[in-house]
């Protein structure tokens, strides 16, 4: 019955009319799966990694547990205690030691025919331009407001795009998310949905999130959490950050400047980096202001020591370029304090979209070289072209924005393989955050070249839930570590990361034709 009505609602809609003649094709992919349905979960990941260790152990999952509300306000201490949830094993392929993309029986074969169908359906949903621009002018509209029009609109989009992109409304929710991708070999990111911070109370609470977050993966299988994430702009109020911004740049332009607040730190800026964000000398930090900047440091102290007590290396995200500057001074502060083992707890991120991205990333590595720290960096392309491209319009400057996908493609595979030199002699990690087939394919021959043995955490890859399935899966099978981002929080808090998602991103929407295609 249930597939009788989604041929029919797809037959209805002419934009997925290829969807009614992929559901046979589901059906053959689904009965493919069994041929894997007779290895267990450990021998799979053993045979991923090369050693089951290298996942962490599986624990069993026991029909007994009960599931468990996010409670927002507790601390990290008192947090409470993740009951395990409930997923049917599904089995993956074994490790095929090779990055293979265009089967999809054999990408696909660990997904139950109802994963396959949603995702088959959304993936075609998300790429419907029509569609996405009257979702988000319906979104962005006042008819969000009352609630008899608020509601129902938002049921709309958890049963759509929320529950494709986002892991769930709270930790429970999460928590069951993550371990079915940890099923299918892949790790997780867990993503608490915050908003920019806007004064200290906020930032405390924002806080407050975080380590209870880190709380929860403590009760997750081992292994199955690659990183904790934070936005600096939840730990600091927005407007501080762009002013300590103004005064690196214009202290980048004018080294004579001296800031007495400013910590020990890597390089921020590279020769080639723009300065039109700050076209006259900007006014010396308040007393005030520099309270809360120490404030805001202390924060980010607390969090690395929460990492490092729990094993679980930080990935900090990159933002707009207008505050940037004070996000890599926070970023390589803690570097400077954390990574002095072996290797990095704390990763920056590099946006490849800008075009001082690779000479800002060869300072900042070699200068941690040089001075016996290990750098950890996350390599993504960008997601805010179209607010990056209108501020440098508006302020008479050229975009900092490479002047073609082709010019960020090779940037971002040129910060790759920089960064995974570093990484085979022990002097970096890198994650390389990317939904691009070519980049994973360039990578994973860099890997082989530089002799990067499969399963080497120095290496790693990561995607966001819901984008670029079949790159995820093709690189776990071939036996690369592999994450996924797995947003989550209550449906309105995640409103502007899906609405940032279709906006800034509708290249990045282009890879779901790869998806669609192994998935047919």
């Amino acid at each position: 019955m249930a597939w009788r009505s989604l041929l029919a609602l797809s037959k209805r809609n002419k934009g997925l009319s290829a969807f009614s003649n992929r559901i046979s094709e589901l059906q053959h992919i689904k009965s493919a799966s069994n041929l894997y349905r007779g290895q267990g979960i450990s021998e799979v990941c053993a045979s991923n990694s090369g050693d089951a260790s290298d996942f962490g152990s599986f624990r069993p999952l026991t029909s007994s547990s009960t599931p468990l509300e996010a409670s927002p306000r507790t601390s990290a201490a008192s947090a409470p205690v993740l009951q395990d949830c409930c997923v049917e094993p599904v089995a993956v392929p074994a490790s095929t030691g090779t990055f293979q993309v265009d089967n999809g029986e054999i990408l696909y074969a660990g997904m139950t025919s109802k994963e396959l169908v949603s995702t088959l359906f959304n993936l075609y949903l998300v790429a419907y331009e029509p569609v996405v621009d009257l979702s988000i002018k319906v979104l962005k509209s006042p008819l969000m407001k009352p609630a008899v029009f608020r509601i129902p609109l938002l049921q709309a989009v958890k049963r759509t795009a929320y529950s494709h992109f986002c892991a769930g409304e709270n930790v429970a929710e999460a928590s069951a998310t993550l371990q079915r991708m940890w099923e299918l070999g892949l790790k997780g990111i867990l993503d608490y949905s915050l908003e920019d911070a806007t004064d200290n109370a906020c930032c405390d609470k924002n806080l407050q999130e975080f380590l209870n977050t880190i709380n929860t993966t403590l009760r997750l299988p081992a292994g199955s959490v690659s990183f904790a994430c934070v936005k600096i702009t939840a730990l600091c109020p927005l407007p501080l950050l762009e002013r300590v911004s103004d005064l690196l740049r214009w202290r980048h332009s004018h080294p004579e400047q001296r800031l007495l607040w400013l910590h020990d730190t890597l390089p921020i800026l590279a020769p080639s980096s723009p300065t039109y964000h700050t076209a006259k000398p900007p006014a010396p930090l308040t007393d005030a202001e520099e309270r809360d900047l120490r404030l805001a440091e202390e924060r980010l102290h607390t969090l690395c020591k929460a990492c490092e007590e729990s094993a679980l290396p930080l990935l900090v995200d990159a933002e707009y370029t207008s505050v940037q500057p004070a996000i890599d001074y926070f970023t390589y502060s803690a570097t400077l304090e954390f990574n002095k083992s072996a290797k990095p707890l704390v990763y920056g991120t590099v946006q490849a979209y800008l075009k001082d991205a690779l000479p800002r990333l060869q300072l900042a590595s070699d200068e941690a070289t040089r001075r016996g720290v290990q750098i950890g960096l996350k390599l993504v392309r960008g997601a805010y072209i179209t607010r990056e491209s209108a501020l440098a319009a508006s302020l008479g400057a050229p975009s900092p924005i490479h002047s073609s996908i082709q010019e960020t493609h090779r940037c971002y595979d040129a910060c790759a393989a920089f960064m995974m030199e570093k990484a085979a002699v022990a002097e970096g990690s890198v994650v390389l955050a990317t939904h691009n087939f070519d980049s994973g394919k360039a990578a994973t021959a860099k890997a082989e070249e530089l002799n990067i043995r499969k399963g080497n955490d120095r290496v790693q890859f990561a995607q966001l839930k819901g984008m670029a399935d079949g790159l995820s899966l093709g690189l776990v099978q071939a036996g690369f570590l592999v994450s996924k981002y797995l947003p989550f929080g209550p449906v309105d808090h995640v409103m502007p990361y899906l609405i940032r998602r279709a906006e800034e991103n509708r290249g990045l929407l282009s890879t779901t034709m790869a998806d669609r295609r192994r998935l047919r």
